[in-house]
């Protein structure tokens, strides 16, 4: 998180005031708990300015302090792309039983479906209950719309490949039909249990010729 922290100070100070950059920055290195109350106050201080919440945000949640997740929770549904990405990291370490709940409420809302990158790959890393039923109803909708956002559709098919779960078969088995999606789709279902084996028994038989059929069983397991 030390790369994230600094790409986070380095993005903000072009528009931060500096001696108040200068104070936040310094309480997010101390990270005491004196300076974490200050920083959570500037999360409750009305009209404070984006740059400045961030960052305080980011130290809270970094350092597991719950004052961060709603904070955090709103700059992931921002329209800002880094923003989205720097809040995921943080939710991702401040492990709030509310962040995959309010995560998944991002990913399917379908008028934010543009900015739902970073929902659909928190919920991949966070491995909760909610994250491959989310996954799965923001894919088949992806699928089933003129929109693919294939970004997205992306993201939830090697989301569901990492977990590995075989309720998302069927899903995954409608994405390997999508030229952009079928390296991903096919990759992701090899990493689920006995669907992979059977994907691998299929590519070893040859185009157009099929596996024997059984030999006939005959009554009371006699020979004729």
């Amino acid at each position: 998180m030390a790369d994230a922290f600094r790409s986070l100070i380095d993005r903000t100070r072009a528009e931060a005031d500096p001696p108040e950059y200068e104070r936040l920055v310094a309480l997010a290195r101390e990270s005491t708990p004196a300076a974490r109350d200050q920083l959570a106050a500037v999360l409750m201080q009305p009209e404070r300015p984006l740059w400045a919440r961030e960052i305080a945000a980011f130290a809270l949640g970094n350092a597991g302090d719950r004052r961060a997740f709603e904070t955090l929770i709103f700059m992931l549904n921002y329209r800002d792309p880094v923003r989205c990405a720097t809040a995921a990291q943080a939710l991702a370490r401040l492990r709030d039983p509310r962040t995959a709940r309010a995560a998944a409420a991002i990913a399917t809302n379908e008028l934010r479906t543009a900015y739902a990158l970073h929902a659909v790959r928190l919920l991949t890393a966070l491995r909760a209950p909610e994250s491959v039923p989310t996954l799965v109803t923001v894919l088949q909708r992806l699928l089933m719309g003129p929109v693919h956002y294939w970004p997205i559709a992306e993201a939830c098919v090697e989301g569901l490949g990492a977990l590995e779960d075989r309720r998302a078969v069927p899903v995954l088995i409608a994405a390997a039909e999508h030229h952009r999606l079928s390296p991903a789709a096919k990759a992701a279902l090899a990493r689920i249990p006995a669907t992979g084996a059977r994907a691998r028994r299929a590519r070893r038989q040859p185009a157009g010729r099929q596996a024997p059929a059984p030999a006939p069983r005959h009554g009371h397991g006699h020979a004729p």
